[in-house]
């Protein structure tokens, strides 16, 4: 049976401090995609990009709940999980610039920013490609005996294709210490869930594989923590994996070339008024925790790491084509 925990509260393990640790991370992540957008329409990306503004409680939220040690796979559209973890920010924008001095040298792209030495092992083009990975990374972490825990990132339109069902199968037969998070944005590409899903929670599937499945405001920073402390808690503890649906929207389209025109202007107004930023912050003012000044600090702050990290990335240089040989294929 799922639960919900979707209750907007400021009841959290965090101190104040913490708590201006997700949301200076949160800025962290909606500045980096914006200057992302920048960048594209200046010509410095190139391909497309598939950008997350309004989805970043969800990879700060459950983000700050890992370990040094934790793994995680998530998807094209998982910037946001790459800055929360920790890559700097020239890093990434060097990745998505094709620079060699990039997180993959500019050999991936936007799409495929990985750096193992952060847990992040995998950013996935094919839809559902994460998952399956993430499996095998949380067997090798319930071999080692580390307690170490897999997370997988996925959206709403990866539940309906075999890949999804298989992982979280295996991953329950063999108790595998793994958290499934999915960020139902309610689209997949184009296509609203309701359209291509005959259930409304994803997270009731949980039940076909004997798992708990916990539905959450995937706007509400802290609610997404609360309900991720408990899951990694579980498989590091060896209860096996959890399902997490995290219910939020993405401020933009699919691409960036697409306009997003299938959305209904008053669906779009309704969850543009659900910012997790906007929400946030007045949690904190409310609570006490900082004044409207300081948080404007924390924004400009961002905005302007984000800016030059964006421009010594944008100065740097090209990968030599004979690199893609050996970086692509091993040596016997």
């Amino acid at each position: 049976m799922s639960t919900k925990t979707s209750k907007r509260q400021n009841d959290t393990d965090l101190d104040g401090e913490g708590q201006l640790g997700l949301f200076r991370q949160m800025l962290r992540v909606r500045e980096f995609e914006e200057q992302v957008q920048r960048s594209y329409l200046e010509g410095l990306v190139y391909g497309t990009t598939h950008l997350c503004q309004g989805q970043e409680a969800v990879p700060v939220g459950v983000l700050s709940t890992l370990g040094d040690g934790d793994t995680l796979t998530y998807t094209y559209r998982g910037h946001g999980v790459c800055v929360a973890r920790g890559m700097p920010m020239r890093v990434a924008f060097g990745e998505i610039f094709g620079r060699v001095e990039g997180a993959s040298h500019g050999l991936g792209g936007s799409m495929h920013i990985t750096d193992p030495k952060l847990g992040l092992i995998g950013s996935f083009g094919i839809v559902g490609g994460g998952l399956p990975c993430a499996v095998g990374a949380a067997l090798a972490a319930r071999l080692d005996g580390k307690g170490r825990v897999s997370v997988t990132f996925f959206g709403d339109g990866s539940t309906n294709i075999g890949s999804f069902h298989e992982s979280l199968n295996m991953a329950a037969v063999w108790k595998l210490p793994l958290v499934f998070v999915c960020e139902n944005n309610l689209y997949g590409e184009f296509s609203r869930i309701d359209h291509t899903t005959p259930v409304e929670d994803i997270a009731v599937r949980a039940a076909s594989y004997a798992m708990p499945g916990v539905i959450v405001d995937g706007n509400d920073v802290l609610a997404v923590r609360r309900a991720a402390l408990a899951a990694v808690d579980r498989a590091r503890a060896g209860g096996g994996p959890t399902l997490i649906e995290a219910k939020t929207y993405r401020h933009r389209g699919h691409s960036r070339t697409d306009p997003a025109k299938y959305r209904a202007e008053a669906e779009v107004a309704e969850w543009l008024r659900k910012d997790p930023i906007a929400q946030f912050r007045e949690t904190l003012v409310g609570a006490g925790i900082a004044d409207a000044a300081a948080l404007d600090a924390l924004h400009e702050a961002a905005r302007e790491e984000a800016r030059s990290e964006a421009a010594i990335a944008a100065a740097g240089a090209f990968p030599d084509p004979a690199a893609f040989v050996d970086q692509t294929f091993a040596n016997a």
